[in-house]
């Protein structure tokens, strides 16, 4: 009888083992983790495979505590205390040590570890974009350049039906900055009727020119993360680097135009689960599968994203408050700072704008005490491809006052600001955002001083808006001049015309052309000869008529009155 109970016991274990293991491959297989300690998403995987096996065992033959048999329930207590010896083992094994390692792996115990992850340096005001690169500050915020793509998209009839565009990646494309989003398979029904051709092509939105472009690709793109099975990216790339821990995976094209998948590969820095850090990227071409991982000094130019915007915030947080331990963290708070936040659901939530600097994004967003007064002490630019990261010291209104501001100023049309990118004007810190409607359609744009936020300049143009607050700033128009509709402000350029040759012409025509919100006066002479101004800068010439004689300055194509 006893060798009966013991065959039992153990076909029972053999069962539930079996049961179990079946259960791991299959959750493994969906569950992706990676093979490394150093996770807790291995950690939970190992943890949930047990506690099956635990189940299992616990409610299966000899050693289930309550038995029912017929209509009479007996309570076995001898298999009551048998039955716990799995869950033990469990809570042995996983539970414990990892709440213990959890715990000696945070900020309590490594408040300066934390705070040295994150390099920064000083840095000045002249770090900050200057105007002549405005067509380089990143403008549009993501919903409008989704509402951009999808209206792209719309049109083309042989796509529309079968994908829908995914999610956005601000990127410097050819030294433009750019945002650009894959499509991807409207379900699995349409994965499987055009797997075989795979994703046909991307979407690329020009946050200056508030258009947008699709482009089609010679080949598609087979793995991609609304692909489903094998060809889903994320176990395609887990496959190949069982025991990389890896995540934000996006979209990027190199100067080419080639679609890439990257995904940042992270350690820990503090203990076994503390102080995430990338260290690396995993470089996935779509069309092949081929994939290809590389340190973070390896990753090549036209990468853009390795280190996420949310993550950086993280660090300059921990950077800017853990720096003299935690006590004083929490307590004292001597020193301490952090980015700039709003309040949503009353939580508060940090943000950050892009800015394209030397064939880079970098993250920018503002830094403030920690009372949240609305103010900034200066801002932070962050490399999102090397992590390198300035401070600059610069007193003003965070963006979220900005923001407003700029709304109060046309608060009958119900404008919502975006958040903001940071400029210099003149030599002085500026905010510059996008003004949209409802719909989320781009209406004006909006300059607000940082220093002094309640100076405003708005117009339905990039061009007009910055001549407008330069006027502002230089005391040349007021205040409800550079916030109202249709008001031309010259902003005088700075011209040297020491080389220009002196002609007198006769003028057979004139004609006058607005551009980029500017109003241009072109004249031709007898000669047939075409030379163009700014009306502004030739005021003169509104008591010319064709068939006048003047003497001007030109340089064969621009002119001015001599």
């Amino acid at each position: 009888m006893e060798n009966k109970n013991r065959f039992k016991k153990s076909n029972t274990t053999l069962k539930c083992g079996l049961f179990t293991a079946a259960f791991a491959v299959i959750f493994y297989y969906f569950y992706l983790p990676p093979v490394n300690i150093k996770s807790a998403r291995c950690m939970s995987y190992l943890f949930i495979v047990s506690l099956v096996f635990t189940i299992l065992y616990y409610f299966s033959g000899g050693n289930a505590p309550v038995r029912i048999q017929g209509n009479t329930i007996s309570f076995d207590p001898q298999a009551k205390a048998k039955s716990k010896i799995p869950g033990m083992i469990t809570a042995g094994l996983f539970i414990l040590p990892v709440v213990i390692t959890f715990i000696f792996s945070s900020t309590i115990f490594h408040a300066r570890a934390y705070s040295r992850i994150l390099t920064v340096t000083e840095g000045t005001v002249a770090d900050i974009p200057s105007a002549e690169k405005t067509a380089s500050i990143a403008l549009m915020d993501t919903a409008s350049a989704e509402k951009l793509g999808n209206r792209e998209i719309g049109s083309l009839s042989r796509v529309v039906s079968q994908y829908n565009v995914s999610g956005y990646t601000q990127i410097d494309y050819q030294g433009t900055p750019v945002k650009t989003s894959p499509l991807r398979y409207d379900g699995i029904i349409k994965w499987w009727k055009n797997r075989k051709n795979g994703v046909p092509g991307y979407v690329l939105v020009d946050p200056v020119r508030m258009d947008a472009d699709y482009t089609e690709l010679p080949k598609g793109m087979i793995y991609v993360p609304s692909a489903y099975f094998n060809e889903n990216l994320e176990r395609h790339i887990r496959f190949h680097f069982p025991t990389v821990m890896f995540d934000d995976v996006h979209f990027e094209i190199d100067e080419e135009g080639n679609p890439w998948y990257v995904a940042s590969v992270y350690d820990h820095l503090v203990g076994l689960y503390g102080g995430d850090q990338v260290v690396g990227a995993i470089l996935v071409d779509p069309v092949t599968g081929a994939c290809e991982k590389k340190a973070v000094g390896d990753i090549p130019r036209w990468v853009d994203v390795v280190f996420p915007g949310d993550l950086i915030c993280a660090q300059y947080n921990n950077a800017a408050q853990l720096h003299s331990g935690f006590i004083n963290s929490v307590i004292g708070q001597s020193g301490c700072r952090k980015i700039t936040e709003y309040e949503s659901d009353d939580e508060y939530t940090s943000d950050y704008g892009y800015i394209s600097k030397d064939g880079d994004i970098w993250i920018y967003t503002g830094v403030t005490s920690l009372n949240n007064d609305s103010s900034n002490i200066g801002f932070i630019l962050s490399n999102e491809r090397t992590e390198e990261t300035i401070f600059i010291t610069c007193s003003g209104a965070d963006e979220f006052s900005a923001m407003a501001s700029a709304q109060g100023e046309v608060q009958e049309k119900r404008y919502a600001a975006s958040f903001p990118s940071l400029i210099l004007l003149d030599e002085v810190p500026t905010y510059i955002m996008v003004l949209k409607d409802a719909s989320g359609l781009v209406k004006m744009y909006a300059c607000v001083n940082v220093e002094q936020y309640n100076m405003v300049a708005t117009a339905t143009t990039q061009a007009d808006c910055i001549a407008k607050y330069k006027a502002l700033v230089a005391g040349r128009i007021s205040q409800a001049e550079a916030t109202a509709e249709g008001t031309v402000v010259d902003v005088p350029e700075e011209t040297d015309t020491s080389s220009w040759e002196t002609r007198t012409v006769t003028i057979a025509k004139m004609r006058e052309i607005v551009r980029d919100g500017n109003t241009y006066l072109y004249i031709v002479d007898e000669n047939e000869n075409i030379y163009s101004a700014r009306y502004t800068d030739v005021i003169d010439m509104i008591l010319v008529e064709e068939g006048d004689t003047v003497t001007i300055l030109t340089d064969g194509e621009r002119f001015v009155m001599k």
